[in-house]
């Protein structure tokens, strides 16, 4: 993308929310990955049972929650009124993980890729949160996978 100006900037350089008031309302769909590298004991954990309680459906309901509260966490972020959003960790046997996938949609004038981001980022902080006891090393990376809608049109990562 060499040669696109960065949006959250004015002529002088200082940050600004973006103006979406022109652009036409569309569906918007984007989803997000988490990955959580866990120890073998993590993994134990999540299958006995951790000590804070379910560990995956906890972080399903924190990622939502995040999801919808993304203008308030990322301060030049719009509010959006989502229409959905899903948060899916699945436990991976090797390497040991948990990989969060997030989709969000809307139908709004701007896209949803900072939603699910933020949805799975807040899952993969709250699995670390409840299993820390066991594995203070867990560590995790997020990153978008897919986005569709608005004049960007389909967005897949490579």
């Amino acid at each position: 993308m060499a040669g696109e100006k960065l949006t959250h900037l004015d002529e002088q350089g200082a940050a600004r929310m973006v103006d979406v008031a022109e652009k036409p309302a569309t569906h918007r769909r984007a989803v997000a990955e988490a990955v959580v590298t866990l120890s073998g004991a993590s993994i134990a954990a999540l299958q006995t049972g951790a000590p804070k309680g379910d560990v995956l459906a906890v972080a399903r309901i924190a990622g939502i929650q995040a999801s919808k509260k993304t203008s308030e966490l990322i301060p030049l972020c719009h509010p959006l009124a989502l229409t959905k959003v899903t948060v899916d960790p699945v436990v991976v046997a090797e390497p040991p993980s948990v990989r969060i996938t997030c989709t969000a949609e809307c139908t709004g004038p701007t896209g949803v890729e900072m939603e699910a981001l933020t949805g799975a980022g807040v899952a993969a902080l709250t699995i670390y949160d409840m299993l820390k006891a066991v594995d203070r090393g867990m560590s995790f990376s997020v990153r978008l996978l897919e986005k569709d809608g608005g004049r960007s049109g389909h967005w897949t990562a490579g």
